[in-house]
């Protein structure tokens, strides 16, 4: 951990679509509680709200706001907000921290914040500054789950297909509309020096625990660890998939005899048709993909007391 240095200027990147609506929703008492937490410190720092309506656009308000004095960007919004403020905010003298109205949150249920808005204001104001891995991809960097295979299909389904559904709910349904499509795939993967030829339905890079709105796909990721938790799902049948999926919401699929976690700090994937790559929640690119981990790369703030992420 980081000595806490109080910041001097807050700026607030917020995503007004995120959570189907609830950005917006929730800026009123946003606003409340963040006027009501920093008139109770000692010395109050500036602050102000960005709002990003585009795709990208989190990237450019970031940058705007670093290059305005900010020292502490805070990503208001869901996964995919917070993966465009730390595009912008990346190799720049600056923390990161997150305020979770968004679908899935699941980087905030890693970071030990669940969705509870006061106490993440609290954490960005007054938490412990970690520092904290970082993946890259297809010219983007990742803080949460990044992948290929089925799970991107499903990803892809959900924000295309599924927009009247929050959460869990909505990630289910992408699967039962995506599930015709599951077939394994032959692909070459490489782990650190290790090349091996494989069947799989999904390869999950995982930096963090959970994705999909709380699929614990790496039930033992540590974010601070400098190594990904590579989830394999191997040759199963859809009976055999289905069979098994409950399992990802305990983080008890790790169990399953086609299911393989492996740590590494490089990933290459290479299967024998391009596959729609999954980066914190959005789908850019095919494969072939490789997947470069940054060991604590970033300063991140956390809670004050060290406690269990919340499922």
């Amino acid at each position: 951990m980081s000595t806490l240095t109080p910041p001097r200027k807050i700026a607030i990147i917020l995503n007004p679509k995120s959570g189907r609506g609830a950005g917006a929703k929730r800026r009123p008492e946003l606003e409340s509680l963040l006027k009501q937490a920093i008139s109770a410190l000692p010395d109050p720092p500036e602050w102000e709200i960005l709002l990003t309506t585009k795709p990208g656009g989190g990237i450019e308000c970031t940058e705007r706001a670093i290059e305005g004095g900010a020292d502490l960007v805070v990503a208001a919004g869901g996964d995919g907000t917070l993966h465009e403020v730390l595009n912008g905010a990346f190799g720049k003298p600056v923390r990161m921290g997150l305020l979770p109205v968004g679908t899935g949150n699941d980087s905030a249920r890693t970071l030990g914040m669940g969705t509870d808005l006061a106490l993440s204001i609290q954490t960005i104001l007054t938490g412990r500054v970690q520092r904290t891995d970082v993946g890259h991809t297809q010219g983007r960097y990742f803080i949460n789950v990044a992948g290929c295979g089925f799970d991107a299909v499903v990803a892809d389904k959900v924000n295309r297909g599924v927009k009247f559904l929050h959460g869990t709910a909505a990630y289910i349904a992408g699967i039962l509309l995506s599930v015709g499509s599951m077939r394994p795939v032959p692909m070459r993967l490489t782990l650190d020096d290790t090349t091996q030829d494989i069947r799989a339905i999904l390869c999950s890079v995982a930096n963090t625990r959970s994705y999909g709105g709380g699929m614990w796909i790496a039930p033992d990721a540590q974010v601070d660890d400098g190594l990904f938790d590579v989830c394999i799902v191997g040759d199963t049948s859809v009976i055999e998939f289905f069979q098994a999926f409950p399992r990802v919401y305990k983080g008890t699929h790790i169990t399953h005899p086609k299911v393989k976690i492996i740590r590494a700090r490089y990933v290459r994937v290479e299967p024998s048709k391009p596959l729609p790559v999954l980066v914190d929640g959005e789908v850019i690119r095919t494969t072939p993909a490789e997947f470069v981990m940054h060991p604590q790369a970033i300063e991140f703030m956390v809670p004050a007391l060290p406690c269990q992420e919340i499922i």
